[in-house]
């Protein structure tokens, strides 16, 4: 499957607290893979490695206007990054201003007012994205939480007590390691399971969808087996968002020491 089918990373930099506080998680319910990033130098390494990224750039901040012109058009012109989507969230009304960046420049993901308020600005995200195949044919949004050594899973089946480590989550489901393996079968459904997501704790039931071998430990893939709550949703999709995050910035760090050493 081609990256692309797999869903394209959306970056929000200098994302204002608008999108921070609320429009990330109405994207992230939506199955978008979103990021924020603080900092102009987090996004060079980032989009040549992905080159398919979707990048929405808050030109009130960061840079003056002219200087965030300068970026975008050399970000457009360089063949490494040529096929990025640049979008612009601005609360700046200033008809001009936009005609310069849609028509001007031409950039290929809209100028989103934020004046028109989160109802709107998320409706034109939304679209946005969907034009710009943001999800690919993704359903849900898996965040990697190898790196995540604070995070794991405790069960009790019967007779059996058994903990672990997280793999992967989505909001469908997850995958773990045990120790001891407890040896579940496919379709076995376990009824008093507890994740511990970072700073959250929250209990469900799941079915053993199946498992695999990797490197001669048992990888179990769970679903859960009843419909979330809105406190366990939202547990959900903050654990995911933070584990994003948190993966992307060991990208950045990984990169830039690439770079670096490439240099010298």
């Amino acid at each position: 499957m081609a990256q692309s089918d797999l869903g394209k990373k959306v970056f929000f930099l200098y994302p204002p607290s608008v999108i921070r506080d609320e429009l990330i998680g109405r994207l992230l319910d939506q199955e978008y893979e979103v990021y924020m990033l603080k900092d102009i130098k987090m996004i060079d390494p980032l989009i040549r490695r992905h080159t398919d990224s979707l990048v929405f750039v808050n030109i009130d901040a960061g840079l003056t206007e002219p200087e965030w012109e300068e970026w975008i058009r050399k970000t457009k012109d360089d063949p490494k990054t040529a096929q990025i989507g640049i979008g612009i969230v601005s609360y700046n009304t200033d008809e001009e201003l936009q005609k310069k960046y849609l028509m001007d420049i031409g950039i290929q993901c809209g100028f989103i007012k934020l004046k028109l308020g989160l109802d709107e600005s998320t409706r034109i995200l939304l679209a946005t994205l969907k034009a710009n195949e943001g999800k690919g044919r993704r359903k849900y949004v898996r965040a990697n939480c190898v790196n995540d050594t604070v995070s794991g899973i405790n069960l009790r089946e019967g007779p059996i007590q058994t903990s672990g480590r997280l793999l992967d989550m989505s909001i469908v489901g997850f995958s773990c390691m045990l120790d001891p393996d407890p040896s579940f079968v496919k379709n076995s459904i376990l009824h008093d399971v507890q994740l511990r997501l970072r700073a959250s704790l929250m209990r469900t039931k799941v079915v053993v969808f199946g498992s695999r071998t990797h490197e001669g430990r048992t990888v179990y893939v769970m679903l859960f087996a009843e419909q979330h709550t809105q406190a366990s949703r939202d547990k959900i999709r903050n654990f995911i968002q933070l584990t994003l995050q948190a993966d992307i910035e060991i990208e950045i760090t990984t990169a830039r020491l690439v770079d670096q050493e490439e240099i010298t």
